[in-house]
């Protein structure tokens, strides 16, 4: 019998690698350098800003000298934060809540050429909500809104992996 698990056991990675799997690894980029064009403040582009310069590949220009020796440029207005109603109970109080956050952006050369069109990218997610306990379910958002940040920041680098110059 435990042969047969030993066997099982020295067969699995074979059969993963055999079908393609593989743990996701840091992309690589196609250029060198990126100015990142967002609103001060914006807590998604300080999260990209971290992200990008931690790949070790990426040279983030922050000197407004610099701006025109950048490979690409990342423009965006900044991200957009919405909580609407979803439901409420017969006596007008909110049960649920929908949070959603949007962040459009564009690359392009800082000649002008356009890397990548105009994209968006939207998360949203249900939240549950209690007058009774209204300081938790505001602390809850804030850490909804943090996840679906670095979501976005990380299909964002995604994004700017297929990018050539």
């Amino acid at each position: 019998m435990n042969r047969r698990h030993a066997l099982l056991l020295a067969t699995a990675p074979l059969a993963l690698a055999g079908c393609g799997f593989a743990l996701r690894t840091a992309p690589s980029f196609g250029f060198h350098s990126i100015d990142l064009a967002l609103p001060a403040g914006s807590g998604l582009g300080v999260e990209l800003r971290r992200q990008l310069e931690g790949t070790g590949q990426i040279e983030v220009i922050t000197d407004a000298a610099r701006k025109s020796k950048a490979d690409v440029v990342l423009e965006s207005g900044g991200e957009q934060r919405e909580r609407i109603v979803v439901s409420r109970t017969s006596a007008g109080l909110v049960t649920e809540y929908q949070l959603r956050m949007r962040f459009t952006f564009k690359v392009r050369t800082p000649a002008g050429r356009e890397l990548l069109p105009s994209t968006e990218i939207t998360r949203q997610i249900d939240q549950s909500y209690s007058e009774t306990a209204a300081l938790s379910k505001e602390q809850e958002a804030l850490m909804l809104y943090q996840n679906m940040q670095s979501d976005i920041v990380q299909q964002v680098m995604r994004r700017l992996a297929t990018v050539k110059l």
